[in-house]
């Protein structure tokens, strides 16, 4: 086994060589002693064993290694500059021992929903490590610190636990009627600098060059006064640390959990990033004393509530929240994609088809991954009959489609060439791929099961919870829809075999296939098929296909 020390410093002469098990091992040793040391309110030992992450060789390479796997690795900053040998690699983790002056963002404009563009700041590679370096000594903190019902940017929550929380806080007959949506205006443009400054237990000085490093659009050069650059690694844990201590300061006005003055406001806080709702007894305490509050703890920060989209509803009337609708029916109390969100698949769907309106079979390939992604989101939800009249719906696109590829051909002749009977289904659109047929999948074959939310208080990076997140991730396999994965990982006891490195979630690995795997007739055998992370089988795809 390769051993990272002074002598040997990268463990290998390769960066495909390292032993990233040891490194990983390092760096969440010196992740718990933060956790551990700020339990006991040492502060002073917390900012010596940051310190310490932070100048270690192991935290380097984890950061140069984060930077050049992601999905973002090929998108250059300023510089145009981008790491994809080993050798630039390896020199990058020499760099960052030595700190450097950040460079200006580059700016970019991605489309949002409701036609705006938001704005992205892309730092250089050297700039990027830098925040990846001082995240993984950051990190740790603001879990430690973050409220319980904070779900989004948080490692080993998502937004089904926001969901089930939500769920789990309105399902009853006294649960709360009343439920302000609320929205921050420009979250991360407008986060107040000298708040971080004084609040973000970090390196003033370097937080002050990432926040003061300015942004180029075109050949222009604009300041950043205000906000952190959306787009970097370390700013959704900027924003996060902005604002935790809401749910705190809501529970020392109405009251904590299983107690009287909580029972009867019955305020309670869901957050997802910038996006939350407060629950309440009624619309008067709401109104009256929840937003003056939240609007008072925002300004302390430089925020402030978005009016367009900030509102307060009765529960009955129904809300929609991440992309899902929640609404009591006879005080039944359903949740269900949101009609926005199917609107949305609808308008994906019709795209592909016009875009690959000539190319069947990439056509039905492109709609089985939009479907998918989108009915594995909602498989949590009450979402049976929103799956069954999408299929009919998608059933018609598809048969509308067929009628204009073959004009001058009947029902009989078009039902026959593209409907194949599988399984009880007689309509099942099919597109013969060589000897095989590329299938089009249907919505109503995901099974819809219960989600057990997290526990609020858990703590990946403490050392009691390694148990808890052990028996999580094992109980997380059951909503797996892909077998060969499941089994793969399995099998492998979720270990990588080209970096000896944890596979956290199975869906993040590929399948990989060894030469001697492949058969002559091009038919692949999974009896050795091995699952591996994405930029392994890159650094390895010699040895595949």
């Amino acid at each position: 086994m390769t051993v990272i020390t002074d002598a040997n410093p990268y463990g290998a002469k390769k960066w495909s060589s390292i032993n990233w098990n040891n490194v990983r091992r390092t760096v969440q040793r010196l992740q718990a002693r933060i956790v551990k040391a700020l339990k006991t309110g040492a502060r002073r030992k917390v900012k010596d064993l940051q310190r310490l992450l932070n100048r270690s060789l192991a935290a380097r390479l984890m950061a140069v290694k984060r930077v050049t796997s992601n999905k973002g690795s090929k998108t250059p900053g300023v510089d145009h500059i981008i790491w994809s040998t080993s050798k630039q690699k390896l020199e990058a983790v020499k760099r960052l021992k030595e700190p450097t002056k950040p460079k200006p963002l580059r700016r970019i404009y991605i489309p949002k929903k409701n036609g705006k563009k938001r704005g992205l700041g892309i730092p250089t590679m050297m700039d990027r490590a830098c925040q990846a370096l001082y995240f993984l000594g950051l990190d740790p903190i603001s879990e430690a610190n973050a409220d319980p019902s904070s779900y989004g940017f948080r490692i080993c929550r998502s937004t089904r636990d926001a969901i089930q929380d939500i769920h789990r806080r309105m399902v009853h007959n006294h649960s709360p009627q009343w439920v302000l949506e609320a929205d921050i205006k420009a979250c991360f443009d407008e986060i107040n600098h000298q708040w971080l400054e004084k609040n973000i237990p970090m390196d003033k000085t370097t937080l002050n060059r990432w926040l003061k490093s300015g942004f180029m659009e075109g050949k222009k050069m604009f300041p950043t006064t205000s906000g952190t650059p959306q787009g970097g690694i370390i700013s959704p844990v900027l924003a996060n640390m902005t604002l935790d201590g809401l749910q705190q300061r809501l529970r020392e006005t109405f009251g904590f959990p299983k107690t009287k003055h909580s029972r009867e406001n019955k305020v309670y806080l869901c957050r997802y990033a910038d996006d939350f709702i407060i629950t309440g007894a009624t619309k008067k305490i709401l109104e009256k004393e929840v937003k003056p509050l939240v609007e008072q703890f925002l300004e302390e920060r430089g925020l402030k509530l978005s009016q367009e989209k900030t509102m307060i509803t009765h529960v009955t009337e129904g809300f929609d929240f991440l992309g899902q609708n929640i609404r009591k029916y006879r005080k039944i109390l359903l949740i269900k994609p949101s009609k926005k969100s199917i609107q949305s698949l609808k308008e994906k769907l019709k795209e592909a088809i016009r875009q690959y309106r000539c190319q069947s079979l990439k056509m039905i390939q492109k709609i089985n991954t939009i479907l998918r992604g989108w009915g594995n989101y909602h498989r949590f939800v009450s979402s049976k009959k929103t799956f069954s009249k999408l299929d009919n719906h998608i059933f018609w696109l598809l048969w509308n489609w067929a009628k204009k590829q073959h004009p001058n051909k009947g029902s009989k002749w078009i039902a026959k060439r593209y409907f194949h009977k599988i399984g009880s289904n007689k309509w099942v659109f099919s597109i013969k791929n060589k000897e095989k047929y590329e299938t089009r999948f249907l919505l109503s074959s995901i099974p819809i099961r219960k989600y057990y939310s997290i526990k609020g208080l858990a703590n990946p990076y403490d050392c009691n919870w390694k148990g808890y997140f052990e028996a999580r991730k094992n109980f997380d396999f059951q909503y797996k829809h892909f077998a060969t994965f499941e089994t793969l990982h399995k099998k492998q006891d979720g270990t990588c075999p080209l970096c000896q490195q944890e596979i956290e979630v199975p869906k993040k690995g590929i399948i990989h296939f060894p030469k001697d795997n492949i058969a002559t007739d091009k038919t692949v055998c999974f009896n050795n098929a091995v699952l591996v992370h994405k930029d392994c089988h890159k650094e390895n795809i010699g040895y595949g296909f």
